[in-house]
């Protein structure tokens, strides 16, 4: 029997249904034939989750094991992170930014794979606005969702125009609200995701301000006992992702047309996000890039009062890392095509 555990599961709001989830005792996430299972996250903005969630390789590579998977499906960065510190999940995906956010809060998560290198977020306001730079944001009302790379995005941006978050009324809506809120008018812009800000923007909304150095990578993250008592399994996972990073490379167009199937978008829509604004293509090593990419955003965190201090920031980052699963990575270990 695999040695993962957890002693608890909260009822948490993962998508627009409430997901109730029950206390375990024993091993953990026992089912009713005695098995295991593995619980881990989907989300529209990580396409390789999707890619494996369509394919049935994990649930293959770990059925003689005994082990069932368990997909729940994320909203938003924010939202895996409540689900990884809730022990709902074991591995959940996140933005850089939002792993190194949570575990500055003590959230016991490290990165343990890259899954995407994206440029995914970016300010939108509505074809006929008046706004067309980042200073014309003063006064106004703006949409972003806390604790996730867009919200981080427009502080920088803020920050690079001289501008901070007092200067702005922030609306904190989940991401799919803030675009509903940009189309009807209750906020002037909003600090956009994809998939839903490439929906957005092939209805008439304008991108007005895209920074690819203010987005950080596709972090897939895992629970600190989750690594420690169960280190198989979170290398199965690592190599599973590996195995769909390479069919995704290979298969563009079908991945697209799982995204578009998941999302409800236009192929065309989910071909922008994928062929041009995704990049799955990067090494799923977190190296020194990574790391860098966040020591950048940190003074961000501590300015926005979302981190107690400098120090704290740093000395998480030190240690948010985990690199041995993505460093042996081996795709062929998970059959499937």
């Amino acid at each position: 029997m695999p040695k993962f555990s957890f002693s608890r599961r909260s009822a948490l709001a993962l998508t627009t249904v409430a997901l109730a989830v029950s206390t375990l005792s024993g091993c953990a996430g026992e089912n009713a034939t005695g098995g295991d299972t593995l619980s881990l996250d989907f989300a529209t903005y990580n396409p390789l989750s999707l890619v494996l969630k369509e394919k049935g390789w994990l649930e293959d590579a770990l059925a003689d094991d005994g082990v069932t998977v368990e997909w729940i499906q994320s909203a938003g960065s924010n939202k895996a992170n409540e689900a990884l510190r809730a022990d709902a999940i074991q591995v959940g995906s996140t933005a850089g930014s939002a792993a190194l956010l949570a575990r500055s809060n003590d959230s016991p998560i490290k990165t343990i794979a890259l899954y995407s290198q994206p440029e995914w977020a970016a300010l939108v306001v509505n074809a006929d606005s008046d706004i067309t730079d980042v200073a014309d944001l003063k006064g106004k009302q703006v949409a972003a969702t806390k604790g996730t790379d867009p919200y981080f995005f427009l502080l920088q941006a803020l920050e690079e125009a001289g501008l901070s978050e007092k200067d702005i009324t922030l609306q904190n809506v989940q991401h799919a609200d803030g675009r509903t809120a940009l189309v009807n008018g209750s906020v002037e812009a909003w600090s956009g995701l994809d998939p839903i800000m490439a929906g957005a923007e092939q209805e008439g909304a304008t991108l007005v301000y895209r920074n690819l150095d203010f987005n950080t990578y596709g972090a897939l993250n895992a629970r600190e006992d989750f690594i420690e008592e169960s280190p198989e399994l979170a290398q199965t996972v690592v190599d599973a992702y590996e195995k769909a990073r390479q069919w995704a490379a290979a298969n563009p167009e079908e991945t697209a047309q799982i995204l578009a199937d998941v999302a409800g978008l236009d192929l065309e829509v989910a071909t922008v996000v994928i062929e041009e604004r995704s990049n799955l293509d990067v090494d799923a090593v977190p190296s020194a890039s990574f790391v860098d990419v966040l020591r950048n955003i940190g003074p961000v965190f501590v300015e926005s009062g979302d981190v107690t201090s400098q120090d704290v920031v740093d000395e998480k980052l030190a240690t948010l890392v985990d690199d041995q699963f993505a460093r042996n990575a081996d795709a062929s270990k998970i059959a499937g095509e």
